[in-house]
């Protein structure tokens, strides 16, 4: 018999208790790396509960691995200690700039350009990234409001030789190719075969992971990724074309804003579970 698909939700802090408590069948569980930075108390507890109910997947938002300042080294250390404590099956973060040299941090994900001297900026800060937690890790595609005009590299390419000359993996985020390629213009359908071909464009072996979410229109038509909803269809559509070229790939469903209960969530990972199949 084949494996059950590996299908996980982010698990946020309205869920802690009734997830503990109920424990539904999941794949994993994924947080924030940095919501459990500090030493001790009852946050790092309900984590350690959690990770003996489920596999874990620690997902960053602060590394700033494009960020020609270099990395924090502080926050590398509390990354270091929190894998080395909890031991998770996957730690990711974002091919995101968001600090500059006098140590500002944006808190935010700001996008890089995708070309020769980023990319050997950020397959370099990857891999000192990898060493210092001695394994492999996850770089995710963002979703982008801007570009650059020193862009020489198609992004999918961008993504190709990454993985091929740090050793990381892909962590493919569906949800933002669509949103991407809605920003750019596209009409949803038209989006979706964007992103298929984006995704075409992705060698094969090198995605680790992939998130689906939701994303909202504003009045202006401006399109946000705001993983405040149900996946859309056309989401959908780019995840099972998605499936059909790299296989059953583990999944996670993304919810981070206006977060319902649980039983939404999981009807969510129940729909990926099916389309894995």
């Amino acid at each position: 018999m084949a494996p059950a698909p590996v299908v996980g939700i982010g698990w946020r802090h309205a869920h802690y208790e009734a997830l503990l408590e109920r424990k539904p069948k999941l794949g994993f569980i994924e947080v924030h790396s940095e919501n459990f930075f500090a030493d001790g108390g009852i946050t790092l507890a309900v984590l350690e509960a959690g990770r003996e109910a489920y596999e874990l997947s620690l997902h960053g938002v602060g590394l700033a691995l494009g960020s020609a300042a270099g990395l924090d080294a502080g926050h590398l250390d509390k990354l270091a200690r929190l894998v080395g404590r909890m031991q998770p099956r996957w730690v990711s973060d974002h091919a995101c700039f968001a600090r500059v040299g006098s140590g500002l941090h944006a808190a935010d994900l700001l996008p890089i350009p995708f070309n020769e001297e980023s990319l050997a900026l950020l397959c370099r800060h990857v891999e000192q990234v990898q060493q210092r937690l001695g394994r492999t890790m996850l770089v995710e595609n963002i979703s982008a409001y801007a570009g650059w005009a020193t862009d020489t590299l198609a992004e999918p390419e961008f993504f190709n030789e990454l993985t091929r000359r740090s050793g990381c993996g892909l962590l493919l985020d569906v949800n933002n190719l669509v949103v991407n390629a809605r920003n750019a213009g596209h009409a949803p359908d038209a989006a979706a075969r964007e992103a298929m071909r984006w995704v075409d464009a992705i060698r094969p072996g090198s995605v680790g992971e992939m998130h689906v979410a939701g994303h909202c229109e504003q009045d202006d038509g401006l399109v946000i990724d705001d993983h405040g909803s149900r996946v859309r269809d056309e989401v959908w559509q780019v995840y099972t074309h998605a499936i059909a070229r790299f296989g059953p790939v583990p999944t996670l469903v993304e919810w981070d804003t206006a977060v319902p209960g649980l039983d939404v969530l999981l009807a969510e990972a129940d729909r990926a579970r099916a389309l894995l199949r």
